[in-house]
């Protein structure tokens, strides 16, 4: 797909605040059949540094909260305010799994190049997450991992830039579809892989951030072809 929305950004703004794949491109791939309207309430589930809250207000005029684990509330205030858009996102500091907001507070919570950290456990969705959309609310993710389940067999490029246990959290499509299909809470509607895969991983690689260039090394090797980037469409019964 064409990045219309997303290219519009300042490239060394967005290159200087990624935290791996280009949440930005794949917010964009993630939001591109989705119903955001203006005036919603959309929690932003592992912000990060503030990136896809940002194209969320900008491009839909929606109200966020910006909520992550390793990026001070502060931090991404002031990045917010030099973008005048601290009208509309509310920056949190908060885990995931002790989130302070009300029951069915939100009309969306969006995630992106997160939920693979705190999700694994196929009881997270019903217990932590979905308790805080509205009924009928979205819940639209997507997060790095693997075209094929690879653990069992590990190519050794991997290890040039990681250890095995690094990759952990790394599944793919029907992995999900198992986890999901267990929740008593939420419909999927789909599962799927993103198109925007190889670029957005390309403009992680091509940054100057050190994880970055160090995931270069196992990259370059041949480990892009296993990596996947994947999304996952849903909303609360």
């Amino acid at each position: 797909m064409k990045f219309v929305k997303s290219e519009r950004y300042d490239k060394d703004f967005v290159s200087a605040n990624l935290m791996g794949p280009n949440s930005m491109k794949m917010l964009e791939e993630l939001t591109a059949s989705l119903d955001l309207r203006a005036g919603m309430r959309v929690l932003d589930l592992g912000c990060g540094k503030g990136l896809t809250s940002i194209f969320l207000a900008k491009e839909f005029g929606v109200q966020v909260y910006a909520t992550d684990l390793w990026i001070t509330a502060t931090e991404n205030y002031e990045r917010f305010k030099k973008m005048e858009l601290d009208s509309l996102i509310i920056p949190i500091h908060a885990d995931a799994l002790d989130m302070p907001f009300a029951h069915e507070y939100f009309d969306a919570i969006i995630s992106v190049d997160a939920y693979y950290y705190f999700g694994l456990d196929e009881s997270v969705m019903d217990a932590k997450i979905a308790p805080f959309v509205k009924s009928g609310g979205l819940i639209a993710l997507a997060f790095p991992g693997f075209k094929k389940d690879i653990h069992e067999n590990l190519p050794p490029e991997f290890l040039l830039s990681w250890h095995a246990e690094d990759l952990d959290t790394f599944h793919d499509c029907s992995w999900w579809s198992r986890n999901f299909a267990k929740s008593h809470t939420i419909e999927v509607e789909r599962i799927s892989e993103m198109s925007c895969c190889e670029i957005c991983w390309q403009d992680w690689l091509d940054s100057d951030i050190d994880y970055a260039i160090n995931d270069r090394k196992s990259m370059n090797a041949g480990a892009g072809k296993y990596m996947n980037l994947i999304s996952v469409i849903a909303h609360k019964k």
